[in-house]
């Protein structure tokens, strides 16, 4: 199936605006990339981490924290910052996994690291990339995929 983005154009636009809002605080653009390749490992949407990788490495990050993504807590190459925000990351896209679907101490430790503005930034741009991997996984849209 064409994704959905493509049938109802107004999505796309929809899309694009919440994800142009989420980036417009303070919040680093590598968090930002970090937890959207996080979260799209989480989903098994090759198109988006595919594309954050390359994104993440184009804007010069490492090689060593991109393949560390997959195993950050066991990684040395993220901030107790970025630590904080991919935890945040993978409660809220796992949302039915757990009683507490983001128990105290992530939203806390978050809390300690971004203000209002940041976290609000932050679990904006969580909502959108996990909406683009459902859309994209559910359509089996491929990584290299042009649309």
């Amino acid at each position: 199936m064409t994704n959905p983005v493509m049938v109802v154009p107004d999505a796309m636009k929809a899309l694009h605006a919440l994800s142009k809002a989420a980036q417009s605080s303070t919040l680093a653009e590598t968090t930002h990339q970090l937890i959207h390749l996080r979260v799209s490992q989480i989903n098994g949407c090759s198109l988006c981490v595919d594309m954050h990788a390359r994104e993440l490495r184009d804007a010069g990050e490492k090689a060593e924290r991109i393949w560390g993504v997959g195993a950050w807590r066991e990684s040395p190459y993220f901030s107790e910052a970025e630590r904080a925000a991919l935890a945040l990351a993978e409660c809220v896209t796992r949302l039915a996994d757990r009683p507490d679907p983001v128990p105290d101490s992530v939203w806390d430790d978050a809390a300690a690291h971004y203000d209002e503005q940041q976290l609000s930034s932050l679990l904006l741009s969580i909502a959108a990339i996990n909406v683009w991997n459902r859309l994209n996984a559910a359509t089996r849209q491929p990584a290299g995929s042009a649309w």
